[in-house]
């Protein structure tokens, strides 16, 4: 082995997993996106990026008489590039976070629907497994063909008409959802099963903890939805100002291509991206 050997590339986690019954599932961590998703994110992105780029530093190297030289026009194309390209760049990975925490949320609320279904199936006297066959059969009806949920009873009711054990279809339900509320009621209600404790008590429960915490998320949403609205006008007021500014008075707009208007512009927009991420970060209240 050579002392500068290079390291292997971790394998990057499947978005997409082979149930034992051979059904394809889905793993609710990771997302990647098709092509014309990262076409079309990266273009707008670019776009927004460049004109942001072009607004806060476009006319640099007028002649005295205020007139664009060729170095202008290079220096507007090359700064309105980078911007784009680095708006572009930094888009991608958060608008995939945010289609995943998307994805989890509605699935979070999918599977308190089931809990409650389960609930009432097992409060009417049915065994487990009959339970979950009348779930699925309430979710069909809830819900779309293609809910998360729909997805997951599919997968459950497939494995249990293949003699695989329900506890191992939950844990492994669990496991690909990252959810924490789902991984704890698999846990619990494999160690409730294979003890042959209360399982009706123990999904009864699970279902109002959930139930709780969706109340009191839903609560902070509401009372931090203003804030975050204040917050995502503040990331654009600059942007509106320093228009307004230049479309009105040329003679101002022209401070901000002298060496103190672009070191005072980038000053600002600095402190305008860390304060929104600050904001950010507090506003993000996780239940």
């Amino acid at each position: 082995m050579g002392l500068f050997q290079k390291k292997e590339k971790a394998p990057r986690e499947p978005q997409y997993y082979m149930s034992s019954t051979n059904i394809r599932t889905l793993n609710y961590k990771v997302y990647y996106m098709k092509l014309w998703e990262k076409v079309l994110y990266f273009l707008l992105a670019f776009a927004v990026g460049a004109f942001v780029g072009y607004l806060f530093y476009g006319g640099i190297g007028k002649d005295e008489f205020g007139e664009p030289t060729m170095l202008t026009r290079i220096l507007d194309i090359s700064i309105s590039t980078i911007t784009g390209l680095a708006a572009g760049k930094v888009f991608l990975p958060v608008r995939t976070e945010q289609i995943i925490q998307k994805r989890r949320s509605q699935l979070n609320s999918q599977f308190r629907d089931m809990l409650e279904a389960l609930n009432t199936s097992l409060g009417a006297g049915k065994n487990v497994m009959d339970s979950f066959y009348a779930v699925n059969e309430d979710m069909k009806v809830q819900y779309e063909e293609d809910a998360f949920i729909i997805n997951e009873l599919t997968v459950i009711i497939s494995g249990m008409a293949n003699n695989i054990a329900i506890e191992t279809l939950l844990e492994d339900f669990g496991i690909r959802s990252g959810i924490d509320d789902i991984v704890s009621f698999a846990n619990v209600f494999k160690i409730c099963y294979e003890k042959g404790g209360n399982i009706k008590e123990t999904i009864r429960s699970t279902h109002e903890i959930l139930s709780d915490k969706m109340e009191i998320r839903d609560d902070i949403e509401t009372v931090v939805t203003a804030n975050k609205s204040e917050q995502n006008m503040m990331l654009v007021m600059p942007v509106l100002l320093i228009g307004m500014i230049k479309l009105t008075s040329e003679d101002m707009a022209a401070n901000f291509v002298t060496p103190v208007g672009i070191v005072s512009s980038t000053i600002a927009i600095v402190l305008f991206v860390i304060s929104y991420l600050i904001g950010k970060k507090v506003l993000d209240i996780k239940v």
